[in-house]
């Protein structure tokens, strides 16, 4: 099933921007469900996905750099970070330049767990993907981006391209 609009600017209209808001918020839901079981049997929640997911994207990260693409807190890291170390998901490492720097890693343990997260998430985004064709991937990646604060635009596209 598809949602199809006509091609004037009844999009922008308020109805059909909260019918687009309310989809978002329903496929978000959808897109976390197995996700956040698979980690509330171990006791984390978004926030350790989150870590787990860019950690695995980004090995040798710094704690600074983590905290740069969350966009969180240091205390909102180090909560769910100091979980994950302690429970053997993820390791930290001394910088060999500047010996303050914490680099992250997962371990094997972690690598698994966050290709299981990702399986889960891959299959549901790819069938998506699948039945909307390439132009409705293109589109829905041009909102998105458009979504995110301009000054972040750059930086979240440079992110995902390497």
């Amino acid at each position: 099933m598809s949602y199809k609009l006509p091609q004037s600017n009844l999009y922008l209209r308020e109805e059909e921007i909260r019918r687009g808001i309310e989809l978002l918020y329903f496929a978000y839901r959808d897109f976390t469900k197995d996700p956040d079981d698979m980690l509330a049997e171990r006791g984390f929640g978004r926030a350790h996905h989150r870590v787990l997911y860019f950690i695995g994207r980004n090995p040798g990260t710094p704690v600074t750099g983590l905290l740069t693409i969350l966009r969180i807190t240091k205390q909102s890291l180090s909560r769910v970070l100091g979980q994950l170390v302690e429970e053997g998901y993820v390791r930290q490492e001394t910088g060999t330049r500047d010996r303050r720097q914490r680099l992250l890693y997962l371990t094997d343990a972690g690598a698994k767990l966050e290709q299981q997260l990702f399986e889960k998430q891959r299959a549901r985004v790819a069938q998506a993907y699948k039945a909307a064709g390439p132009d409705s991937v293109a589109g829905f990646w041009d909102v998105l981006l458009n979504i995110i604060d301009p000054e972040e635009r750059e930086r979240v596209l440079r992110e995902i391209g390497r």
